[in-house]
């Protein structure tokens, strides 16, 4: 089970290193507050869908699934092109898709091993106790972690669509 923290570390170093060789400097904030919330996604959407909601088999398809991860990478990416923030989406989707590799790390093996949860929902997923691990005695509490995702899901809705309409002029409201 790889951890948040290290979720982040992992997506981190590379963007870190990217930003140090290319700009001479440290990464700004934005670009650490982005690669933070991609590096955590898959997690904050995957986890109460499938433990609190009970709408998913497991807390690890949806985002954390090649048809569903890949398609909202490229609409990431496109959207920051065409808003002129090109690093800032593509720390998106690396943080977002290195949290997949991290959470199957067979895919780093001689022999590598696509796990059926990357392909869900065209392969069955991997069958998982219906309590996770993470739940369990000492562990971060389901209530907790379903509220927290709420919480930065909602803050992330907000900035989305201020930003939608501060950037391509488009009213909702």
């Amino acid at each position: 089970m790889v951890l948040p923290i290290e979720h982040f570390i992992i997506a981190l170093l590379p963007v870190a290193v990217y930003a140090l060789l290319r700009d001479r400097q440290l990464p700004t904030l934005h670009l650490l507050a982005v690669t933070f919330f991609g590096s955590q996604f898959p997690d904050l959407i995957d986890k109460p869908l499938a433990y609190e909601l009970h709408l998913i088999p497991s807390g690890r398809v949806f985002m954390h699934s090649l048809p569903f991860a890949i398609p909202l990478s490229i609409a990431v990416v496109a959207y920051a092109v065409r808003t002129d923030r090109t690093r800032l989406g593509a720390a998106f989707a690396f943080a977002h898709l290195s949290h997949l590799v991290a959470d199957n790390r067979q895919l780093l093996r001689p022999d590598p091993y696509v796990s059926s949860d990357l392909l869900w929902p065209l392969q069955r997923p991997v069958m998982r106790p219906a309590v996770p691990q993470w739940v369990g005695e000492g562990a971060v509490n389901l209530h907790l972690w379903t509220g927290f995702s709420v919480l930065v899901l909602a803050l992330a809705a907000y900035i989305l669509v201020a930003d939608l309409q501060t950037q391509l002029d488009f009213r909702l409201f």
